[in-house]
């Protein structure tokens, strides 16, 4: 599957050939090289050693595979004109692209060390990653829901915690802030036990009976129910590129089998006196 929209059938026959060189499996491909060639240079300018030795030949590279990525977006904007702008991913890799180009002067300077993020159009090449990122942001209205009961569960935790441990360990549990963060500690089982709830079962015994349930409904509960739905819209995704190849797939047999049918009629037709 590509994430190219199809010029018109007003375009000119330049386009049409751009469009369709565009749409090529081995250009993608190489633009995927140069994405993964760009990032590993990328991650040589922060090595001083590497710039002491062959800073200017990093420097150059990266500037051309900047000029590749211009050259990429400025064909694409040629074949498919405003229909460029009709898909996320193209508007991805334009602001991507786009962030690159910034010069580093003054306060945008961090704009860029956002160069890094050129390799995240490894998605936006990549269909499988691509699959991966949608089924995320179909999830995401499901995983509001499942955020908010979280925030329920550990807004009414942080309040208990706080008026139970809060006067032995004010570190942990001495705010409504310091709770909360305390319990997500938790909930990550990052030192959970050894690091805060044994310290804390020193002088309050039964603080298990506090700890254990909430590990329990966040860790392995709620937590997996993001997971679930996650899962569930990742199949989604599939199910609905799948049936995209099969209608595409259908509609070429039949223009095929129509094509032969008027062959057949035409052969079969006595010739004309």
């Amino acid at each position: 599957m590509t994430d190219f929209i199809a010029p018109s059938p007003s375009s000119s026959p330049l386009r049409a050939r751009v469009a369709r060189f565009m749409d090529m499996p081995a250009l993608q491909n190489v633009i995927l090289g140069v994405i993964l060639f760009n990032a590993v240079l990328l991650g040589l300018e922060t090595v001083d050693r590497a710039m002491a030795v062959a800073g200017p030949l990093i420097v150059l590279l990266d500037k051309l595979c900047l000029s590749v990525f211009v050259a990429e977006i400025g064909l694409k904007l040629f074949a498919f004109g405003r229909g460029f702008f009709r898909r996320g991913w193209n508007i991805f890799d334009f602001v991507i692209v786009g962030i690159s180009l910034i010069p580093a002067a003054q306060g945008l300077s961090v704009l860029r060390a956002m160069r890094i993020f050129r390799l995240l159009r490894v998605v936006s090449v990549a269909p499988s990653l691509r699959r991966v990122v949608e089924g995320l942001v179909n999830a995401l209205p499901g995983m509001g829901s499942v955020f908010l009961l979280m925030g329920v569960i550990f807004y009414i935790g942080s309040v208990m915690a706080t008026k139970l441990f809060g006067a032995a360990f004010p570190d942990w549990f001495g705010t409504l802030g310091r709770s909360f963060y305390s319990l997500f500690q938790i909930m990550t089982l990052e030192s959970w036990s050894m690091g805060i709830v044994r310290p804390v079962q020193e002088i309050y015994p039964y603080a298990w009976m506090f700890f254990v349930p909430f590990i329990i409904v966040t860790t392995f509960a709620v937590v997996n129910l993001l997971v679930g739905l996650i899962v569930n819209s990742m199949q989604d995704a599939h199910q609905e590129e799948s049936n995209v190849k099969t209608d595409t797939y259908r509609d070429e047999v039949l223009t095929r089998l129509s094509d032969l049918e008027a062959l057949i009629r035409a052969q079969n037709e006595p010739p004309k006196k």
